[in-house]
């Protein structure tokens, strides 16, 4: 078998490039041949997994959120899907914790050599993808303004930092959204669906699949023209959603579920794809069912 492990040398403050040694030994314990290749731009994480995935049975690959997105973006017209293994080397790592996978390296290598395959759902919006969530409005612009060497200093708290300075104003955004049976129209500060447990470091949508052939929706809803006491409802709304989960009782909050999404919107409205700047505007979103071929720890429930 044929492996090829990518790795993004400034993702999870550069320690990958320490254990490079270390993963590729590991790796040759299972696969006959394992090249390597580091990343050199954003982007081009996608065209190497794009042409990989033509030619190996495995591809390997170390980052963040950001990272995974990039290696769907490349897998996702693929007809042919070869296993990925994934080493967590991100800030947050949303998808890892989802999937059971552990953040330590070991960890990490022992569920590529030793785990299962797991076929999870993708989401398709317009000609791009995403795993796990797709994202618009208040706070979803710092997974990708944050400054990677802010990230690299103070983790996490970044995030929050570029947060503050940046979404306190909570803009508000009409948007009209149907999945086929329902349908709503209302002004917004936050849209969001999701394919997996974990966004932004919370247990938010517990109960959930990443293989069921569906994703969950959550809408913010506010006033067009909200006063102090409306704007700052709608940000305790938001904290409640992200500190209770999805199914959190709030009036302010519109769910959907479904496997194809209709949303119109404004075109000053950016989305954000896994933790990435994604398209602006109106979007049409379909789950492509268990598309992507990942390894996870063996016995691995609740995925």
């Amino acid at each position: 078998m044929r492996c090829l492990f990518i790795y993004n040398p400034v993702s999870g403050k550069g320690k990958i490039v320490k254990k490079l040694e270390k993963i590729v030994n590991a790796l040759q314990t299972k696969y006959e041949i394992v090249d390597v290749y580091a990343t050199k731009a954003r982007g081009d994480m996608t065209r190497v997994v794009r042409e990989a995935a033509k030619k190996y049975d495995a591809i390997v690959f170390s980052g963040g959120d950001g990272t995974f997105n990039e290696v769907v973006q490349g897998v996702g017209d693929a007809d042919r899907v070869p296993e990925l293994g994934y080493i967590p080397g991100g800030t947050v790592n949303d998808i890892a914790h989802s999937l059971h996978i552990p953040k330590r390296l070991g960890g990490a290598l022992n569920v590529i050599l030793n785990g299962e395959n797991a076929l999870l759902d993708c989401m398709k919006i317009n000609d791009k993808y995403a795993m796990y969530i797709v994202a618009a409005g208040a706070f979803t612009s710092a997974s990708y303004t944050t400054p990677q060497k802010q990230k690299k200093m103070i983790g996490r708290i970044a995030y929050g930092v570029e947060s503050i300075k940046k979404n306190l104003k909570f803009q508000v955004f009409s948007i009209e959204a149907e999945n086929g049976s329902e349908f709503v129209r209302t002004e917004s500060v936050f849209v969001m669906l999701m394919n997996s447990h974990y966004v932004a470091g919370m247990h938010l949508n517990k109960g959930s699949s990443m293989a069921d052939g569906k994703v969950e929706m959550a809408i913010l809803r506010q006033r067009k023209k909200p006063n102090v006491f409306q704007r700052v409802r709608a940000f305790f709304a938001l904290i409640r959603l992200f500190l209770h989960g999805y199914k959190v009782r709030e009036k302010q909050i519109t769910r959907l579920e479904g496997s194809h999404f209709v949303i119109r919107t404004d075109d000053s409205v950016v989305w954000n794809f896994d933790g990435e700047k994604g398209i602006t505007g109106n979007v049409s979103i379909d789950v492509l069912p268990r598309k992507i071929n990942v390894l996870v720890p063996k016995g691995s429930k609740n995925i």
